[in-house]
């Protein structure tokens, strides 16, 4: 039975592991997405059905896959199995959990069945572009590092109908998130901003898609033809919260902060528990403490007043997404603005004490704490410390390119006011190695060794530089 379990396709072969989400967050999204986009329910119904087995629920796990069926017979009563196929793997797995091995067997069997009739093969292994979809989707509300192999997903699913418009929704999406991970705002082609063209052009009543165009189109400076796409969609989804929180992001990322706040407490009105939402109205009034703070004669009781807010918004935020780890650092940033340094110290402990950071988590962890270093407690030698931990970490990413321009500008700053001594630049050697640039990094060593001739660290960085070209 365990051996034609792992044949099937379905959320519990799929290896969405339970420690890379909030469970009781992700929970909360599925439900709001139920209440507001029902042409979905079926793959809502599914994962939900998944999340409340992971939360030892079966029951309700098995309730869930009713209502899938339920949608299955109510919108595509001539493809009840090809449907289905899903569902019974997921009911197969949760009757096995439960101990209830015949009727786990009965839904493998009804899988198998409809297999050979569906498509000519024996075993569960179902390479219908639904499913390929399905499995997409349920990937990327697992975290970043599913967008990948969700993109390959909808790939798979579009060879066989490339103009569906939820494959090309789904492919869109996933290009776009994964675009977002690696910051390539900069960047004047972008591969997300014509697959979401085409999904808009495939489904133009769906104003999420057209918002995210908007935030493309913001990305490649092209700021008043994706204003154009908020402006138009704004009327037809008013009261749709997962476009207004797209709709609130653009105007917040062109300045326009009060409006942003304006919009996001209308959709934080119809889903008031979403971290998202809290999440960006925090952005918001940090934005707008940042904007006073430059001004001359600010009134100090408004700043303090919105300092307050944004931390009360973070602090809902890491109540509920304990995995999010850019909301304990905005959480943490606040308490220093507020000059509640110790507060902020034993946020970034805690996150420096756990185990399970990616490398880009990592990493902007060590951008957070470098800053609070440098600006906040004026330590430029734990500044310089922590930007150089997220150097040593190769992954490319923007909290590592910032930590880099960082490092570099202080130790320049040094070199300028007569502070270059042996340490500033085998400092920056150092730097140079690990950012690839080897020639730099011998010139620094070079003037390091002639400062301190004697130091045997940088004697043997320049030695393997040198064999190393």
């Amino acid at each position: 039975l365990k051996a034609s379990l792992l044949q099937l396709e379905c959320h519990f072969t799929w290896t969405l592991m339970e420690q890379d989400v909030d469970l009781d967050d992700l929970e909360e999204t599925i439900v709001n997405q139920i209440k507001f986009f029902t042409e979905s329910n079926l793959k809502n119904y599914n994962h939900l059905s998944y999340i409340y087995h992971l939360k030892n629920s079966n029951e309700e796990a098995l309730r869930n896959l009713q209502k899938a069926e339920e949608v299955v017979q109510k919108h595509h009563p001539d493809e009840i199995a090809r449907r289905s196929l899903v569902i019974w793997g997921n009911y197969a797995w949760i009757y096995y959990h439960m101990k209830q091995y015949e009727k786990a067997q009965t839904y493998v069997s009804k899988v198998e069945n409809s297999c050979k009739k569906l498509l000519n093969t024996a075993h569960g292994k179902i390479c219908l572009p639904e499913v390929y979809a399905e499995q997409g989707w349920a990937l990327l509300r697992f975290g970043g590092k599913y967008f990948e192999k969700a993109k390959n997903c909808f790939e798979n699913a579009l060879k066989d109908e490339p103009n569906n418009p939820d494959f090309n929704a789904g492919y869109a999406t996933a290009l776009y998130r994964l675009e977002g991970l690696a910051w390539r705002h900069s960047e004047e082609t972008s591969s997300a901003f014509e697959a979401l063209q085409r999904a808009v052009e495939l489904n133009p009543k769906d104003t999420c898609l057209m918002a995210l165009l908007a935030l493309k189109l913001q990305d490649l400076k092209r700021v008043d033809e994706g204003e154009r796409y908020i402006e138009r969609a704004m009327p037809k989804t008013p009261d749709l919260p997962y476009f207004l929180r797209y709709a609130a992001k653009f105007y917040r990322r062109k300045e326009e902060l009060w409006k942003a706040v304006k919009i996001l407490k209308k959709a934080l009105e119809l889903t008031p528990k979403s971290s998202f939402l809290h999440h960006q109205l925090g952005i918001c009034y940090r934005g707008i403490v940042f904007k006073w703070k430059k001004t001359k004669n600010a009134p100090q009781d408004q700043v303090e007043e919105f300092i307050q807010l944004a931390i009360f918004h973070f602090k809902i935020v890491i109540g509920q997404r304990t995995t999010f780890i850019g909301a304990h650092t905005d959480l943490a940033g606040m308490y220093a603005l507020d000059r509640r340094y110790e507060e902020a110290e034993k946020i970034f402990q805690e996150l420096f004490h756990r185990n399970n950071l990616s490398c880009v988590e990592k990493q902007n962890l060590y951008l957070s704490y470098g800053n609070f270093q440098r600006f906040n407690m004026k330590s430029e030698s734990k500044a310089i410390k922590y930007y150089i931990e997220a150097l040593k970490i190769e992954e490319d990413s923007y909290a590592r390119n910032k930590c880099s321009e960082a490092v570099q500008s202080l130790l320049r700053q040094k070199i300028e006011r007569g502070l270059g001594d042996a340490t500033v630049f085998g400092t920056l050697g150092l730097i140079h190695n690990l950012n690839g640039k080897k020639q730099e990094a011998i010139e620094c060593y070079e003037k390091a060794i002639a400062l301190d001739s004697n130091n045997e660290e940088y004697l043997n960085a320049l030695w393997d530089l040198r064999l190393s070209i």
